[in-house]
């Protein structure tokens, strides 16, 4: 998912307004009466980088890992319905959170701020969409790898509608996220041509890659588009975390009712007796684990820095990849390793540039009016228009 995006689900968040920060009962600090001065004291664990790290990266991984587990089985043919449950459980969760006064900053629902940010949740339902479907017929690192292709589309986005710049050493990275997804594919099709059931596999692999091309532009038309409206809304985290959610409940939900089936042997297809109590408390946790992610990034963001915050998403593609070949049946050959390996790696070096390239930006004198970065340039529009 872009550099800060790990999947699709993650980018329910949003890590925009106020910094990225998202203010909860947890992340105020307490009072000098308060603190405890000896045993337990969680402004410890609150305040320390580690910590912050290690949730968002377990927050991610589990997520993928789930969400491959819900989409895996023999005869599931029901995404609407999985990620309408995923969308009412975190809903559920946010307004359960504001009631105990864990979450202080999200405003009541504006039906005329509804209307308005109806659109990009309707792009936000064709990502999520076409998302699962790619992870449903493509191995978790096949998948991983072929995100990061929306890292060129997005960068090229803001080119030509916000005024970005994109760097050599960007650029760099640009190349060997698409040299890297040539190797995937290649050992993936390999692979498929070695097994048992060749014709079926590479039938498989192209059904796959039709979903995971589909999701990486539907990935950048939302969030181009939510950098251009977002400012516009007077929105926070929390804001834009509900409202992403609430407003694709009844979309999923219709597009569940009148596209799949819901006659009781499909149901019983996709519900199996000795899988079932897994599936579903397998998409309770993912609608949990998407507030997590967003509180877990502006934790980062807030422990550490933005810098780090961007090495960790970067880092972060390797396990989610590693995942994959522990928990699932993905083959492990000398191709598949070296695609991850360069993709690992393109994320590296895709992390540096930015770095580099907001350290410059910093740097230079204003001597001239500055060149405004892609997002500032949205912000800019998005308050003019």
């Amino acid at each position: 998912m872009s550099d800060k995006k790990n999947d699709d689900y993650g980018h329910r968040d949003a890590e925009m307004g106020d910094g990225g920060k998202v203010e909860t009962a947890y992340s105020r600090s307490p009072s000098p009466r308060m603190a405890a001065p000896t045993g337990f004291n969680l402004s410890k664990i609150d305040n320390s980088p580690g910590a912050s790290v290690l949730g968002y990266c377990l927050a991610s991984i589990s997520m993928t890992v789930v969400n491959k587990f819900v989409v895996s089985g023999s005869s599931w043919n029901m995404n609407f319905l999985y990620l309408a449950i995923q969308s009412i459980v975190c809903c559920v969760a946010i307004q359960a959170c504001k009631q105990a006064g864990l979450i202080t900053n999200l405003s009541a629902f504006d039906v005329e701020k509804g209307k308005k940010w109806f659109p990009i949740s309707v792009l936000l339902v064709g990502m999520i969409y076409t998302g699962a479907k790619a992870l449903q017929y493509l191995s978790v690192p096949v998948y991983t790898i072929f995100k990061n292709l929306t890292i060129i589309v997005i960068a090229y986005g803001e080119v030509l509608w916000f005024g970005g710049s994109v760097s050599p050493t960007i650029l760099l990275s640009f190349g060997l996220i698409v040299f890297s997804s040539i190797v995937a594919a290649w050992a993936d099709a390999d692979a498929a041509r070695g097994s048992s059931k060749a014709s079926q596999s590479l039938a498989t692999l192209q059904v796959g890659y039709t979903w995971m091309a589909l999701n990486v532009f539907c990935q950048a038309a939302f969030v181009l588009g939510m950098r251009k409206v977002i400012k516009k809304m007077g929105f926070k985290d929390w804001d834009t975390m509900f409202y992403n959610n609430f407003l694709t409940i009844p979309v999923l939900i219709v597009g569940s009712l009148l596209l799949e089936d819901w006659s009781a042997e499909n149901l019983a297809r996709n519900f199996p007796a000795e899988t079932r109590n897994s599936l579903i408390i397998g998409m309770i946790y993912s609608g949990l684990c998407a507030i997590f992610i967003s509180y877990s990034s502006a934790w980062c963001i807030r422990v550490t820095s933005s810098t780090t915050y961007s090495m960790v998403g970067a880092l972060n593609k390797l396990p989610i990849a590693v995942s994959g070949l522990i928990f699932f049946d993905a083959p492990v050959t000398f191709g598949s390793v070296s695609a991850i390996i360069i993709g690992f790696f393109s994320g590296l070096v895709y992390a540096w540039g930015k770095v580099r390239q907001t350290e410059k930006a910093k740097m230079s004198l204003p001597v001239t009016k500055p060149v405004m970065s892609a997002s500032s340039q949205s912000n800019n529009d998005a308050s003019n228009s």
